[in-house]
């Protein structure tokens, strides 16, 4: 049974209805040739980005969060290994969707936050989570 729109985490939304299957393809007609060809160098580099181990989860953790995180709080809710997080969050900062700020305290403290454009990936979240509530990829049953 479906959960309350209320019940559902504040921080994301689903896709609006234009990012359907026939609203994308009119999209990717309508685009010139080398528009076409940039959009989906684009796409092409956004999954390879999003596929590599634990993006999702550090883009998941920043999507529910809506403030800064430090790579103290992201180690421990991931349970990722440290250098692979610090790979991670290299890699987010260098596609321009995170910031990161140190400061110049003892101990260190690094914090990392969103940029518009992570933010503007958001809305995934909740068509990820609105998909999950209806379907289970172990049992092969709709709910």
């Amino acid at each position: 049974m479906r959960r309350e729109s209320r019940d559902r985490p504040p921080a994301v939304e689903a896709p609006p209805s234009d990012c359907g299957p026939e609203a994308a393809k009119a999209r990717r007609d309508a685009l010139s040739p080398t528009e076409r060809e940039r959009v989906e160098r684009t796409v092409s580099d956004l999954l390879g980005l999003l596929g590599r181990a634990h993006t999702m989860a550090v883009l998941k953790e920043f999507a529910f969060a809506g403030e800064p995180l430090r790579f103290s709080e992201l180690e421990e809710r991931l349970g990722t290994p440290p250098n692979t997080l610090s790979e991670r969050l290299k890699e987010l900062t260098e596609a321009g969707l995170l910031t990161r700020r140190a400061y110049d305290e003892v101990p260190p403290r690094v914090e990392y936050e969103t940029t518009p454009k992570a933010r503007a990936l958001f809305p995934a979240f909740g068509h990820f989570y609105r998909w999950a509530e209806d379907h289970d990829l172990d049992s092969g049953v709709e709910r």
